[in-house]
């Protein structure tokens, strides 16, 4: 056991990961679908259910309490108006450019084209009437912005807190802080307090975090035990065209971030992030990866509490780049599938909703599907036709979503990075410990 601890964590969760691939597929394969969807769901999934909950269980109190934390150690209020906006232009910027890569490679690789939409059942068609009606569209382009900046504000803070409402956990904690601060000497208390708190809350995620090479190798061997590769049977080219897209997006984007803009080496970024990307494409979850989000932004980075604690509870709920991308894709693929010749105007339409629709999207697995019902709501998709295409993807959803979850973390690492180094909060002996130079 001494051993396997001192091999370095994110080297552990990758193994897992392997593992968990190795088993899923093996049973698939060597014993038939059935039975290994039966054994990975009975000895599998529980585990990984498992482990999903014990990080999800840290993101409420880790939230709120590193943020108010955060903001204490700022020391100014003010501060929160030059990080904040830093933080949000960034993350606007690049999901647009998500956007722009899932249509460049839609565009290239054409996976709708000549897609035979019969291969849905009825069966099919019903489940994803079903989901539709239970995630309804967000409405118009107005209507979403005013339904998310009302959502920021908490009607009551422990509700929110009790829902997982990350905005609005956000807001509070971050009243909280300033109203801490404006109190002076009769706020020490609550500041040590929520100071300890922090403390705390970070050395329980460090705890959880020594079980994720499990719970990782748990979750992947359900996913592809239950699954396999049948997506790249069906749809072997929108497949090709997501992982790719979302690819080039980290690749070049956060690549031209880190190397190009702040003048960091690459490599140590790149093994700084391995453990959240590892758990969020096993999870498949924003929310789920933002303990250990931000356990390696502090522990691998070197990015300041302040930041850590503000910059990305912010992205997992508002930088949703994959999600983003997906989007474009989506609408593509439909219009390929379907039919539609696309116009200027229309990719211009499809950038501005993709973007406006993954704001603030759950950072739960597949939601980000069912509200693709606007984006090919603006290009002319009927309704029912919007039903025929959510169905085909719907069953290989998961696959996909693996690796919008990892662009949408990576991201939020990425835009985290560039904060701390333009405020001061990036300890660059700590972010170049693992550059092999």
């Amino acid at each position: 056991m001494k051993t396997w601890f001192e091999i370095d964590l994110w080297k552990r969760v990758i193994l897992g990961l392997l593992l968990g691939a190795a088993i899923g597929l093996g049973l698939r394969y060597g014993i038939g679908p059935d039975p290994a969807s039966a054994i990975v769901t009975t000895w599998f999934k529980p585990v990984g259910d498992a482990f999903i909950s014990l990080i999800q269980m840290l993101v409420v109190p880790l939230i709120f309490s590193t943020l108010v934390s955060g903001v204490l150690a700022m020391g100014d209020p003010k501060r929160l108006g030059s990080l904040g906006g830093r933080a949000l232009a960034m993350y606007m910027v690049t999901t647009v450019i998500a956007v722009c890569f899932g249509l460049a490679i839609g565009t290239l690789l054409q996976p709708g084209a000549g897609f035979d939409l019969s291969v849905v059942s009825a069966t099919d068609m019903d489940q994803a009437r079903e989901r539709l009606a239970a995630n309804p569209a967000p409405g118009g382009v107005v209507e979403q912005i005013i339904r998310t900046l009302l959502s920021i504000i908490p009607v009551n803070p422990i509700d929110a807190m009790a829902k997982g409402d990350v905005l609005a956990i956000i807001f509070f904690a971050i009243m909280v802080g300033i109203a801490t601060l404006m109190a002076g000497e009769a706020g020490e208390p609550v500041a040590r307090v929520m100071n300890s708190a922090s403390e705390v809350m970070m050395r329980l995620t460090i705890i959880v975090m020594e079980v994720a090479p499990i719970g990782v190798l748990a979750l992947m061997a359900w996913v592809l035990g239950t699954r396999g590769l049948v997506v790249l049977e069906v749809l072997g080219k929108m497949t090709l065209a997501h992982y790719l897209a979302c690819t080039l997006h980290m690749l070049i984007t956060y690549g031209f971030i880190v190397k190009g803009m702040l003048r960091l080496p690459l490599i140590p970024f790149i093994r700084g992030i391995a453990d959240p990307q590892a758990v969020a494409f096993s999870t498949s979850s924003s929310n789920a990866t933002l303990p250990v989000t931000m356990s390696a932004a502090n522990k691998n980075l070197g990015i300041g509490k302040p930041i850590t604690s503000s910059v990305l509870p912010l992205g997992a709920t508002i930088n949703m780049d994959g999600t983003a991308l997906y989007q474009g894709l989506i609408a593509l693929f439909a219009a390929q599938a379907l039919g539609i010749t696309m116009t200027p105007d229309m990719y211009f339409t499809i950038i501005l909703m993709a973007t406006l629709v993954s704001i603030g999207t759950a950072g739960i697995p597949s939601v980000s599907l069912f509200l693709a019902a606007t984006t090919l709501s603006v290009i002319g998709v009927s309704a029912e036709n919007t039903v025929l295409i959510i169905a085909i993807l719907f069953p290989f959803d998961r696959i996909l979503d693996m690796m919008r979850t990892v662009t949408n973390i990576t991201g939020d690492l990425a835009v985290a990075t560039a904060v701390a180094k333009w405020e001061g909060e990036l300890d660059e002996d700590v972010f170049r410990a693992r550059d092999p130079v």
